[in-house]
C-alpha cells in the first residue's frame, strides 16, 4: 500500500498537496501565524499541482495501454504522481518562486516592478492603486478623511456622489493647500470656489485668482462666498448644482467622473479649458482613497 502523504507546513520531507480539508485548514492557520511563510507554501502548492497534472498527462500519453488498468493501479499511479510532484517543487529558481512573486504583487501593489517607493501613501490606500496610477499621498488621504462624513451626508440628501464633491473640493483648493482666506486671514471654508454674485448676502472674501479669457490665463480680483463651516460650503455647493437650470445636465451624469466633470465645464463652472480633464483625475484619486478608507 502506498504511504499516505500528509501536509505539514515547514516539514519538507512530509509535504503533500493541500487537497483535503485538514490540509487547507493547516494552510489557513499558517497564514494567520506567518503570512510570508504561508505565501511561499501556497506558491509551492500551486507548482506541485501543476507538476502533478503534467506528470499525469505525460503518463496517460505514453504509458497507458489498457491491458492492466484498474481502479487500484490508477490510484497507485495518482499517488505516485503526487509524491513525485512534491519532490520536484520548491527548487531555487523554479516555478514556485515566480508564482510567489505574482501572489505578492496581487496582495501588495507596492511590490510591483516600477511601483512608487516614496512611502508617502498610507498603507490602507496601497491596495487601491491601479497599475500606472500615481500613489495618493498621506495629505490627500487626510483631506478625504476630513471631509468624508459631511460629504456622505450631503450625498444622502441630494444624490451627488460624495467622492465627486470631495474631488472637486480637492481640485479647487489643491487638496486643502490653497483654501480661500478672508481679509483678516481667516478661513472662508469655501472649498468649491463659488463666487459671491449680486444675489449673495452672506460674508465674502476678496482674493486674486486666475481666470481664462479667450483661453489665456489672467490674474483678477474676485469676490467669493465665505461660510462659517465646511458643512455649509458642501450644502451651498449642492444647492447650486441641484437648484440651477444650467447644471441639470450635470445631475444626469452622476455615473461617471469624466461625464460629471465634462458637464460642469460645459455649464461654465470654471473658465480653465482643461478643467474637466484635471477634475476627473482628482475625482478618480478620491475614489481610490474613499475605497481604501471605507
Amino acid at each position: 500500500m502506498v504511504a499516505d502523504v500528509r501536509f505539514t507546513l515547514g516539514a519538507d520531507a512530509a509535504r503533500g498537496l493541500a487537497a483535503d480539508a485538514r490540509s487547507l485548514d493547516a494552510l489557513k492557520g499558517a497564514a494567520g501565524r506567518d503570512p510570508k511563510a504561508a505565501l511561499k507554501e501556497t506558491a509551492r502548492q500551486f507548482e506541485a499541482l501543476f507538476m502533478r497534472e503534467l506528470l499525469k498527462s505525460m503518463r496517460e500519453a505514453t504509458m497507458k495501454s489498457g491491458l492492466m488498468d484498474n481502479e487500484g493501479s490508477d490510484l497507485g499511479m495518482d499517488l505516485l504522481d503526487e509524491q513525485w510532484a512534491v519532490k520536484m517543487t520548491g527548487l531555487p529558481g523554479g516555478l514556485s518562486e515566480m508564482i510567489e512573486r505574482q501572489l505578492q504583487q496581487q496582495i501588495d501593489p507596492a511590490a510591483r516592478p516600477g511601483a512608487a517607493q516614496s512611502g508617502a501613501a498610507p498603507a490602507t490606500a496601497a491596495a487601491s492603486v491601479p497599475d500606472g496610477a500615481v500613489r495618493p499621498s498621506a495629505a490627500q488621504a487626510a483631506f478625504v478623511e476630513r471631509h468624508r462624513a459631511v460629504a456622505q451626508q450631503v450625498q444622502r440628501e441630494t444624490g451627488i456622489p460624495a467622492a465627486f464633491m470631495i474631488g472637486q473640493a480637492a481640485h479647487e483648493t489643491g487638496w486643502g493647500r490653497s483654501e480661500i482666506r478672508t481679509a483678516d486671514g481667516g478661513n472662508s471654508h469655501n472649498l468649491f470656489g463659488i463666487k459671491a454674485g449680486p444675489g449673495w448676502t452672506g460674508k465674502v472674501a476678496e482674493v486674486t485668482t486666475t481666470e481664462y479669457v479667450d483661453g489665456q490665463p489672467r490674474k483678477v480680483v474676485q469676490r467669493f462666498r465665505a461660510y462659517d463651516s465646511y458643512a455649509e460650503a458642501f450644502r451651498d455647493y449642492a444647492r447650486l448644482i441641484t437648484g440651477s437650470p444650467r447644471y441639470q445636465a450635470v445631475l444626469r451624469n452622476l455615473h461617471s467622473p469624466q461625464a460629471f466633470a465634462q458637464q460642469l465645464q460645459q455649464a461654465g463652472y470654471a473658465t480653465d479649458p482643461q478643467y474637466a480633464a484635471k477634475l476627473s483625475r482628482v475625482i478618480n484619486t478620491t475614489l481610490q482613497l474613499q475605497r481604501a478608507l471605507a
